[in-house]
């Protein structure tokens, strides 16, 4: 989701249901600069 690129840290669940994988919104930026970006997801609340 393109609002992803305004977080400041980035938290995807590793692949078992217990382990976190941290990426800093900087870092996340420049991995996904060439990206296709949209809008798909919205506030629950």
């Amino acid at each position: 989701d393109e609002s992803l690129g305004k977080a400041d840290d980035i938290y995807f669940e590793g692949g078992d249901h217990r382990t976190l994988v941290h990426v800093s919104g900087k870092d996340f930026r420049n991995l996904t600069s060439d990206a296709r970006q949209a809008r798909f997801s919205y506030p629950a609340y």
